[in-house]
């Protein structure tokens, strides 16, 4: 425990003492000698754990803030939506259905640019039947660099074999159940170095608690025809990261919450370099050692933000709201881990931002240098979060600004607000997922994500959604006006063949 902070709570329990001894509220405010006493449970501390915070008072600008057309992600025509044609694949019976795309990442340099793989754009998704609980696995797609239309992807079929996973004898790569989001480098060899999710199956009777691993392996890619991509297996594939306990949380500290009421998270691995050395930058939760979950990180002026009344104002909110339960378990955290030059772990690090008392799911972690500052993005949701003001259906890309990789990190827009999105979920243009990709010029970025809920329509699958441009000035961001791209496109002023 930080020894600051051991202090206070030392000196708060002998004045409760006095307390309890007769001398009443008064006697202990006079006691304490403290000007701003005003109710306080004297448990109040100030701790940021040499790391960046998104802070209460950021965050409770965006209600007002959002309402600008310079957050708000464009509004897609219904009557241009269309399913992926080439999401294809096999029920149970072996049926060829089509399949449900939703989240999506490309493969990028290790600048974030797009990569070219022998004249082709890679993106890898997670894919899966829309009649079928639980499957979710990752499915490559490519199109000719140069084509744009959501007709000129072509799928080379899931990345994995169901074999593949017991090849390593890796004890957690066993019990994988589901592949879930990640990212992919293109190495200076030429080879397709993917970084993914692995997710166990949730069934606490057997002992597994759908524990989330940042795993990698090699994708071996070959070129069948001039215009056909091939899978020819995969290999290195290797447990990475599951949590340290003390900078971010394990799923068995997870599921000590009552009823399993805890968001575990430990996903959406993210491939970065700086100054040759590699990383991934992932969503987790804070650890025991950086600022954990439970009803103290309330007293955490850090977490507030702004001054001392409102910190207490909004305290007192949190302490005697409805948002308490969920305000205690908030620990997002957007983590980094460095790699050695096998991809396997090097060292865990602090995290370079989190979200105490405001949400325990900050996703899809996303980072890249542009013009001279690290960029870092995050997926959230308005229902997972404890801030007055923000809906149930409110889907944001959050934003923040540092001189260098490891931060402090600021937040864009003066908030953290990048993007907001608050149609219904029923709506077929939904989108969610939103993904940045820097281009080789300029200071625009593509905006990527997947459209359409899962399981709304019979005959209209989630899909590529529409893309468009985001400029990026400095600390500011805007939605470029009229911008909206083919789905699923990921570059601009792409040099002709």
């Amino acid at each position: 425990m930080n020894i600051k902070k051991f202090v206070k709570q030392v000196t708060a329990a002998t004045f409760t003492m006095v307390l309890l001894a007769g001398g009443g509220t008064q006697a202990l405010a006079k006691e304490q000698g403290s000007k701003d006493y005003k109710g306080s449970n004297n448990t109040d501390y100030k701790e940021n754990y040499n790391f960046s915070h998104i802070t209460r008072f950021d965050m409770l600008k965006i209600p007002e803030q959002q309402k600008s057309a310079q957050f708000k992600v464009p509004q897609f025509a219904t009557s241009t939506i269309k399913n992926l044609p080439s999401a294809k694949g096999y029920d149970a019976s072996g049926n060829l259905i089509d399949l449900d795309v939703w989240d999506s990442w490309p493969l990028q340099n290790a600048d974030g640019t797009v990569a070219n793989y022998k004249g082709y754009n890679i993106v890898f998704a997670l894919a899966g039947d829309p009649h079928k609980g639980g499957d979710t696995f990752i499915y490559l797609f490519y199109q000719k660099i140069g084509e744009t239309s959501i007709d000129s992807w072509k799928n080379a079929g899931r990345v994995f074999k169901d074999s593949d996973k017991f090849v390593p004898n890796d004890p957690i790569l066993k019990t994988q159940a589901e592949e879930w989001s990640g990212s992919a480098t293109l190495t200076s060899e030429g080879k397709v170095r993917l970084f993914y999710t692995n997710r166990q199956a949730w069934t606490p009777d057997s002992g597994l608690y759908g524990k989330q691993t940042l795993t990698t392996a090699q994708i071996n890619v070959s070129q069948l025809t001039e215009d056909t991509l091939n899978i020819d297996g995969v290999e290195d594939l290797k447990s990475i990261f599951d949590g340290d306990g003390k900078f971010y949380q394990t799923v068995q500290q997870g599921i000590e919450a009552e009823n399993y009421s805890d968001n575990h998270t430990l996903r959406d691995p993210h491939y970065v370099e700086d100054k040759g050395r590699k990383y991934l930058v992932f969503e987790g939760n804070t650890g025991t050692e950086d600022g954990y979950q439970g009803e103290e990180s309330l007293n955490n002026k850090t977490y507030y933000g702004g001054n001392i009344k409102f910190y207490q104002t909004e305290q007192k909110k949190l302490l005697e709201g409805p948002q308490k339960k969920l305000a205690t378990l908030a620990n997002g955290a957007l983590g980094i881990i460095e790699l050695n030059d096998d991809y396997s772990l090097k060292k865990v690090m602090k995290p370079l931002i989190a979200s105490n008392t405001i949400t325990d799911e900050i996703e899809r972690a996303n980072i890249f240098k542009m013009n001279h500052k690290w960029y870092l993005f995050t997926d959230s949701r308005g229902g997972k979060m404890t801030i007055d003001g923000i809906g149930n259906k409110d889907i944001y890309m959050l934003g923040y600004v540092a001189d260098s990789l490891s931060g402090p990190y600021k937040p864009l827009n003066g908030s953290g607000l990048v993007l907001q999105m608050d149609l219904d979920q029923d709506d077929l243009t939904w989108n969610y997922s939103h993904f940045a990709v820097p281009q080789a010029k300029g200071n625009n970025v593509v905006i990527t994500s997947y459209v359409t809920n899962r399981g709304t329509f019979s005959d209209h699958q989630s899909t590529f959604a529409p893309s468009f441009l985001l400029n990026i000035n400095g600390t500011k961001t805007s939605v470029v006006k009229d911008s909206i791209l083919a789905q699923g496109q990921l570059t601009i002023n792409t040099p002709k063949k």
